[in-house]
């Protein structure tokens, strides 16, 4: 059975963990609004990404991550975010997450380290 396509390589996705990660790092990493026919689709992280580094900026990083997942990957329980911050600039979000009745930990790069 297939679930859908690799966005790198165009080949046919058939695991279901795989399908999950790859949505969740499209769901991270696409801004709100990018989407011409779906609008609402993304989530807020690109837009944070260059705000200054402080606690409210962390803040809304977790709680956008958070959101967006919980709208549009509605296949997980999340279990906890973390941030990871690179000098210059990026960021990585790592997502732990259950899926039926698989425990995920998902890593994605955000910013200039996408």
């Amino acid at each position: 059975m297939t679930l859908g396509m690799n966005v790198t390589t165009g080949t046919a996705i058939a695991d279901l963990e795989d399908h999950v990660r790859q949505s969740i790092a499209d769901i991270i990493t696409t801004p709100i609004g990018s989407r011409v026919m779906r609008r609402e689709y993304g989530s807020l992280v690109p837009d944070l990404i260059d705000q200054p580094l402080n606690r409210t900026t962390v803040l809304r990083l977790y709680a956008a991550t958070a959101a967006a997942i919980m709208r549009w990957e509605p296949r997980v329980k999340i279990a906890g975010i973390q941030m990871g911050f690179n000098a210059p600039a990026g960021a990585t979000v790592e997502v732990k997450c259950s899926l039926l009745d698989a425990d995920l930990t998902i890593t994605v790069p955000v910013g200039s380290t996408a």
